[in-house]
């Protein structure tokens, strides 16, 4: 029967999504699909062509006129499907039923008449009605989401109450173990592609259409907390497991991906777009192992990561939801954050030279001091990076000083300078304005200035079109909503280079993240998973 269904597929794929045959006799066969027009479950019957044949075209029409009567909505009946593509018309969409010869009384109807006039009433069949006056009342169920929460940070726990669930350590597999038992318990179909990701599949309805993606990270900074990446990438499950409770029948695909190593470089997003380079895997990290073996030890194949690489367009879209990281949304009681995007970052390293000497018998007025010239910079990048208006920030993180002896004048200063917003061209601006300040600080303290572009991360804008559905999910549950940028890097920037990518933040109380301080209400958790879930079945049903 494949080339049958594959036939039945082409031929209705713009009104409906052909799935499993449900039955098949002597006479016809039945598949179950969806009404993607009516949001609805429907039965087709095919029957087969011999036996219309055999009706004749006057047995035929007194067939659609007496199982017109029976008046079932929810049973199709189509005939002579060998004719069915060439059946309809590719300007009005009409469809012809042909009997043994069109000649003799075959007539074309459209497709509300085919509909009725071709009803047929199957005993012993019950089909569920799906429509949006039950998907939308779905909630999750947030105490098992929260519990999820609390179970997985038991993997890497702190004494400070946070975890060090760093990547590639004993933490971390065990963590991705234990995640990867609730994908199952969720009835997804769960894989770890080439690059260490876990990706957990429901399949969907429509032959071919690209998955949407969903989920989060679960890997932690060293000392870090309970609820960054864990919140989306649990929420993610959850809403998997919610809609195989209600038994959804998706259309696309749908797969909750946790991301690996996100911390240290959003390997696994990189890794999944085909960013990660040879360089990359001979990368040594802190454990001073090589990338590529890292990556092996969570169960991943570097040798087949072309395997794992996705092209732009083979995924319909991308939702995370996360914790803001920041103080925003708390301090302003808002429940939902929406991400107009991820900010871009410029890192630059910067060296000031001076000349180092003795302190006790270099006059004031002679000192080449470095650190004097660093310190004027660290104030100018403040207030230059201040007086413009917006949302960017810039932040001196790091400083070395040589040679650092109390009794030495500092005579060489390294330090970095980071700046983040959503326009590149303004992180370019202003640095410009800190790099000509920097010149005229040094001159008056007689050193020198040198500085490199250490590290640029091109940032990503979520798709207008996704961001709506997340508005619309929100203002649905009742819940208060800002749009906002995200100040932090996401798994979701790589993503949103291949496909139309949204983002959802929940508060963080107190703003506090990467701290086992980090905490965020049980509550607004629960409010995020529920955003997230209005979210992909909205996407899902177009």
């Amino acid at each position: 029967m494949t080339d049958q269904t594959d036939r039945l597929k082409a031929a209705l794929s713009d009104r409906y999504a052909i799935g499993h045959e449900l039955g098949a006799g002597g006479m016809a066969t039945v598949y179950l699909a969806d009404d993607l027009k009516h949001e609805r479950q429907v039965a087709i019957k095919v029957l087969r062509p011999e036996l219309a044949a055999a009706l004749g075209p006057e047995r035929f029409l007194r067939e659609i006129k007496t199982t017109a009567r029976l008046n079932h909505p929810h049973i199709l009946a189509l005939y002579q499907l060998e004719r069915l593509k060439a059946a309809v018309s590719p300007d009005d969409r009409r469809f012809v039923m042909f009997g043994e010869n069109q000649s003799n009384g075959a007539r074309a109807m459209d497709r509300r008449d085919f509909i009725h006039a071709s009803a047929v009433a199957l005993s012993g069949i019950a089909f569920r009605t799906v429509g949006q006056d039950q998907w939308s009342d779905w909630r999750v169920n947030g105490a098992r989401v929260n519990q999820h929460l609390a179970d997985l940070s038991r993997f890497g726990r702190n004494l400070e109450g946070g975890v060090s669930r760093v990547s590639f350590t004993q933490a971390d597999i065990e963590g991705r173990a234990f995640t990867m038992d609730l994908m199952r318990a969720a009835s997804l179909d769960v894989r770890i592609d080439a690059v260490g990701n876990i990706l957990g599949r429901r399949e969907g309805m429509l032959r071919d259409a690209p998955p949407i993606l969903f989920g989060s990270h679960i890997d932690s900074v060293p000392g870090g907390g309970n609820y960054d990446g864990d919140v989306g990438s649990m929420s993610a499950i959850e809403v998997a497991h919610t809609l195989g409770e209600r038994g959804y029948r998706n259309r696309h695909p749908l797969e909750v991906s946790i991301w690996c190593d996100e911390e240290s470089g959003l390997t696994g997003s990189r890794g999944f777009i085909g960013e990660l380079t040879a360089a990359d895997l001979r990368r040594v990290g802190r454990d001073g192992v090589a990338l590529a073996d890292s990556i092996r030890r969570i169960g991943g194949d570097p040798d087949r990561l072309g395997d794992a690489a996705h092209e732009p367009g083979s995924v319909a879209a991308y939702v995370e939801l996360h914790i803001e990281q920041g103080g925003v949304l708390d301090q302003s009681g808002v429940q939902i954050g929406i991400v107009e995007g991820i900010v871009s970052i410029n890192e630059y390293r910067v060296t000031i030279t001076g000349f180092a000497n003795h302190a006790g018998t270099t006059p004031m007025d002679q000192r080449r001091n470095a650190l004097l010239a660093a310190a004027e910079l660290v104030q100018a990048v403040d207030r230059i990076v201040r007086a413009e208006p917006g949302r960017q920030v810039g932040t001196v993180g790091w400083m070395e000083v040589k040679p650092g002896a109390p009794n030495v004048v500092p005579g060489e200063v390294n330090l970095t300078v980071e700046l983040r917003d959503l326009s590149m061209d303004k992180i370019e601006l202003l640095w410009e304005r800190i790099h000509s300040e920097a010149l005229e600080i040094v001159q008056r303290h007689d050193t020198s200035f040198d500085s490199t572009l250490e590290l640029s991360a091109q940032g990503a804008l979520s798709d207008p079109a996704v961001r709506d559905v997340i508005v619309e999910a929100t203002d649905f549950l009742g819940l208060t909503s800002q749009r906002m940028p995200s100040g932090a890097g996401h798994d979701a920037q790589d993503l949103a280079r291949i496909c139309p990518m949204g983002m959802i933040f929940v508060p963080s109380v107190d703003g506090v993240s990467h701290s086992p301080r980090e905490f965020t209400r049980p509550g607004d958790v629960e409010n995020g998973a529920n955003v997230l879930l209005q979210t992909i079945v909205r996407l899902d049903r177009g």
